[in-house]
């Protein structure tokens, strides 16, 4: 048995360090953090997080519907607001998982960029001394040229096939042609996360300083807007975006052309609006596509959609006339569209000056650009070939005057609901074509005047539009680079005449070949590279 002695430590030595457990934490978490396999994760786990904001109404995009999904579930949706449900992409637990993806690929990137960098300024390294080692080798022949040009002549012919070559001379004179061909392959990853990283970047900042807002503008020039929130049938704006930050531009809708096929289909929609884009500057004249949107300064017009809004003139029975230009909704591909026309003003008695709100008066129905000849409630055909208004009338308080917001587009279903709204009695409802008009039970009259086109339009401004789309090019060229690359090295020998047997002035060449990644194919090409090399010869 070997007896070890304990030597005690020098009186001066230094104490022994201890490890810093701290450090050592964070250093460890900072790997795993910026591993690959932890982004993947991140990224997978922000897809997750992202299906609450499509599954649920956001109050950023449509503050109505959060209120009537409270009103649907009275118990579940305040938990789901606690969780921050109806604001998924401005919640803590949202941005959470964005940064540390944002910081674990930056983490990740950065390394690899530098490894990279490295790889590319080494050069190949020198070719091994059993080539027939190799997975792929060329046995060994003779050339009729020296060393020397020999070598030279297959460096050139490496280089034209696009790989990195090395000329080296051992001391027994023979020599060695390395190269190094498919660094895209990693090249192209990097490209792929840095787009990732930009599209990210994009992404945030375009929700910070973004904005968009949706309006459906009727045909004419006394129906045009201005851009400004209230005017907007709904509107979102960024964190760092203010309504006074708004450019100013007005727009009206002067034409909107329509064209479809036989089935119905549409074809062509094409709008021509006037622009203002100066405080009382001059009107100017646009047009725009679906395809094509209207560029304006620091916002884009995106054309979505067309429908048509009645033009009805109803006289009270007093005299009294109004006339109401009221868009119809569309609700199916051939243009059948629901809507109301609602008359809460009339009625008002000349000698008092005051309204029966009993008196008011709306009509509720469908429009029909092609009435069906066999008599279905719907339209068969998009455009206005043979146009029919088919409305029932109401009469009684429509509740406008409580003071709580309301569809234009639909009646209240309280009011008739406790009976302060009525179907009038007796009247059937009623089907009127363009000129026609309807007589009421009290003598007042609905005269159907026509009809104006309208555009549903969607303005938008996205400051890193630009960004996101580089970075998805970027990274779609990335991927198609990191997925083609193949990373493989070649190697020849020549032995010079005195060792290789080959007679006065010939050469011995021999190659050898291995691929770095998995490469199916690279038997095929490391065969055409040395036919290619054996077809040189030097002059």
């Amino acid at each position: 048995m070997t007896v070890v002695e304990e030597r005690p430590a020098p009186a001066d030595a230094p104490p022994p360090r201890r490890p810093n457990r701290a450090w050592a934490l964070l250093r460890n978490s900072w790997r795993q953090l910026t591993s690959m396999r932890t982004a993947l994760v991140l990224l997978f786990l922000l897809a997750v997080a992202a299906i609450p904001g499509s599954v649920l109404p956001q109050r950023s995009v449509n503050a109505e519907n959060v209120a009537g999904y409270f009103r649907e579930h009275p118990e579940l949706a305040p938990f789901l607001d606690r969780l921050g449900g109806f604001d998924v992409y401005a919640s803590p637990w949202f941005a959470a998982i964005y940064l540390l993806l944002f910081t674990s690929l930056i983490g990740c990137v950065v390394p690899r960029l530098a490894d990279h960098f490295r790889a590319l300024r080494t050069v190949p390294p020198e070719a091994p001394r059993r080539l027939e080692r190799l997975p792929q080798h060329a046995a060994a022949e003779a050339r009729p040229d020296d060393p020397a040009a020999a070598a030279a002549t297959i460096a050139a012919t490496l280089r034209r096939r696009r790989f990195r070559t090395v000329v080296r001379e051992r001391s027994d004179g023979t020599w060695t042609v390395s190269a190094e061909k498919g660094y895209l392959k990693e090249t192209g990853n990097l490209f792929f996360h840095f787009a990732l990283l930009a599209v990210l970047v994009g992404v945030g900042f375009g929700h910070w300083y973004g904005w968009h807002g949706n309006r459906l503008l009727v045909q004419g020039n006394d129906r045009g807007f201005c851009n400004s929130v209230t005017q907007y049938d709904e509107s979102s704006l960024g964190p760092r975006i203010d309504a006074s930050n708004l450019p100013f531009f007005c727009l009206r809708l002067t034409d909107f052309s329509a064209t479809f096929q036989d089935t119905g289909q549409p074809k062509s929609f094409g709008a021509k609006v006037d622009v203002q884009d100066k405080q009382d500057g001059p009107w100017r004249a646009e047009e725009f596509t679906v395809n094509h949107p209207l560029r304006l300064p620091q916002a884009s017009v995106h054309l979505l959609g067309h429908g048509y809004a009645p033009i009805l003139r109803y006289t009270d029975r007093f005299g009294e006339q109004q006339t109401r230009i009221v868009p119809f909704l569309p609700r199916d591909a051939m243009q059948t569209s629901e809507g109301v026309v609602q008359f809460p003003d009339v009625n008002i008695d000349p000698k008092t000056n005051k309204r029966d709100e009993d008196l008011q008066v709306a009509f509720e129905g469908v429009y029909l650009p092609t009435v069906d000849p066999k008599g279905t409630p719907n339209s068969v055909f998009p455009a206005e070939r043979d146009p029919a208004l088919y409305l029932s009338a109401y009469r009684g308080n429509l509740g406008v005057d409580a003071g709580l917001p309301g569809s234009v587009y639909a009646l209240d279903r309280s009011q008739l609901a406790n009976g302060q709204l009525k179907q009038v009695s007796g009247v059937r409802p009623q089907r009127l074509a363009v000129g026609q008009t309807w007589t009421l039970d009290d003598g007042t009259k609905l005269e159907f005047l026509g009809t104006r086109q309208f555009a549903t339009l969607s303005v938008r401004y996205d400051p890193t539009q630009p960004l996101v789309l580089g970075g998805a090019v970027v990274g779609l060229l990335g991927l198609m680079l990191s997925l083609g690359g193949r990373r493989r090295r070649v190697w020849f020998r020549v032995s010079p005449p005195e060792t290789s047997g080959a007679g006065d002035g010939g050469s011995l060449m021999e190659a050898g070949g291995l691929p770095r990644t998995d490469y199916p194919g690279f038997e095929e090409e490391f065969a055409q590279v040395v036919a290619a090399v054996r077809d040189e010869r030097t002059p």
